[in-house]
């Protein structure tokens, strides 16, 4: 028992059965029924503009031990509160309270958190429509707003 049924009219029957087990698979389940654009507070969008609430920082998962620098960000097109890090060195000192920031996915797997910082999904890649990047190397100076 438990084989595939085979001959004559047996594509109904392995049609079923696909059909019944594709449920197992969990890709095709957040396809099918659209839950990642449900509940993604970006909803679909590769980049979204919010306001800076505070500074925080994370603790990075066994075996580092080093304390993530990240901040508590408002979306403006919804909203919702996410966490944003803030990536290389000395970024944070950038990022004031009430800030605009652009944060776009950070690219871990199956777009979930991305190396040892816990449920971070984002990160910082503009301030006040000035490049992080940019202002870090020291090539611009910080906006006045």
């Amino acid at each position: 028992m438990g084989s595939k049924s085979s001959g004559m009219n047996s594509a109904s029957k392995l049609k079923k059965r696909r059909k019944k087990s594709r449920w197992c698979d969990k890709r095709y389940i957040r396809r099918t029924l659209g839950t990642k654009i449900k509940f993604d507070p970006m909803e679909g969008a590769s980049q979204a503009k919010g306001i800076v609430l505070e500074k925080v920082q994370l603790e990075a998962k066994q075996p580092n031990s080093a304390m993530r620098k990240a901040v508590r960000v408002q979306l403006l097109k919804n909203g919702r509160q996410i966490t944003a890090f803030a990536p290389g060195d000395g970024a944070i000192k950038l990022i004031d309270e009430h800030d605009e920031v652009l944060v776009e996915c950070i690219g871990g797997k199956q777009g979930r958190a991305m190396g040892d910082i816990p449920g971070v999904r984002w990160q910082v890649i503009k301030v006040n429509d000035q490049s992080l990047l940019a202002l870090r190397h020291g090539k611009l100076e910080k906006a006045r707003k």
